[in-house]
């Protein structure tokens, strides 16, 4: 099973234009996450996916494997789908760009559900976080999954879900991680069907997956990874870096 780690690398965001050049210790933020990526060991090739020319030159740079995007993409699921159209693997792991702390036991926890998988029936794998605070759970910039009894997914949601009528119920939330590993041709799969109804209606991507009959894999986390989607936390990564 040939298992690959694509990267894909935005330069510019609309939180925090650039962030993935920004310094991080000596190195861009996105340099760090490649050899990050690199050093887990549980690749067989990592490769930096973007539309940037100053992104594809600093990779190149680093000696880093960096494919150009070939057309605009509206998420990173079609990002990544063009790159590996003509590339031969069996499992696909997105790793999020701006998470320069890799987080290695999830990441293995993901490629470990393929490996089980001896029928080949789960098409995708991804995380999901416990949360308990009233305000996380509200926040629609948090989308929540719930699961069935083998934590598949069922449905995914910038709203609340699932609605506690009875409030004695005990009732457990949890938030999904944007960490997606793909069998190569569910996401060749997603690549060529137009966004879809609900997809469109919630702006997350993993509904398409499932509007589309894919099976998606959950697996919980208590790692939460650290994301530079501001200034702020770039500022917090590198007193991070200095501490580890």
């Amino acid at each position: 099973m040939k298992v690959i780690a694509m990267i894909p690398a935005r330069y510019s965001a609309s939180r925090f234009p650039g962030k993935l050049m920004k310094d991080l210790g000596g190195k861009p933020v996105i340099v760090r996450t490649y050899e990050a990526t690199l050093q887990t060991n549980l690749f067989d090739e990592v490769y930096v996916v973007t539309d940037s020319d100053i992104i594809f030159k600093t990779m190149e740079n680093a000696n880093g494997k960096v494919i150009m995007s070939q057309t605009a993409h509206e998420c990173g699921s079609d990002r990544i789908a063009e790159a590996v159209e003509n590339i031969e693997a069996d499992i696909v792991i997105n790793v999020q760009g701006d998470e320069p702390f890799i987080d290695a036991i999830s990441l293995s926890k993901l490629i470990e559900v393929f490996k089980v998988d001896v029928k080949k029936e789960i098409d995708l794998a991804s995380l999901k976080v416990h949360i308990t605070n009233k305000e996380d759970i509200e926040n629609p910039n948090n989308v929540k999954v719930i699961t069935d009894v083998n934590n598949l997914a069922i449905y995914f949601s910038r709203s609340v879900i699932p609605f506690q009528r009875d409030t004695d119920v005990v009732v457990k939330y949890y938030k999904h991680k944007g960490v997606y590993a793909f069998r190569k041709q569910a996401l060749l799969d997603f690549y060529k069907t137009p966004i879809t109804p609900l997809e469109a209606a919630e702006k997350i991507e993993a509904i398409r997956y499932q509007e589309i009959g894919k099976k998606i894999k959950m697996v919980e986390t208590a790692i939460e990874a650290i994301g530079i989607d501001t200034p702020e936390d770039l500022e917090k990564a590198k007193q991070y870096l200095k501490n580890v």
